[in-house]
């Protein structure tokens, strides 16, 4: 009996996980500034979908700031202090976890944490 012929059945290549379809990801990646744009590894900005890779994306939930605060660049109480945020101002809450909130805030709109009790019960 003679050997059965082995091998693809198309004469097309096969997508690799580069080069799908002939398609490959190539150069530097060109982040926006996380000073001022809201993502993580874990979470990001919905309006940052298709900027950066993110395992989840979430509408920022619109929050008011309710004792002056400041917003750190971690949620520690030691963390750096980016600056100081006047009762009153805005803030584009995207993240609330163990006492501390994370989105963006102050008069810059710059991207950090602060306590969540700073926060107005809304």
């Amino acid at each position: 009996m003679a050997p059965r012929p082995t091998g693809r059945s198309s004469g097309r290549r096969r997508p690799t996980p580069t080069s799908a379809e002939e398609f490959a990801l190539s150069g530097p990646s060109r982040l926006p500034d996380p000073d001022f744009n809201a993502y993580r590894k874990d979470l990001a900005d919905i309006a940052l979908a298709g900027r950066v890779i993110a395992s989840h994306y979430a509408e920022p939930l619109r929050r008011t700031i309710a004792t002056d605060t400041v917003l750190r660049v971690a949620p520690l109480s030691e963390g750096q202090v980016l600056e100081t945020v006047a009762a009153g101002e805005p803030f584009l809450m995207l993240d609330e976890s163990l006492g501390w909130a994370w989105g963006y805030g102050g008069p810059n709109r710059r991207v950090g944490y602060l306590r969540s009790e700073a926060l107005a019960v809304q």
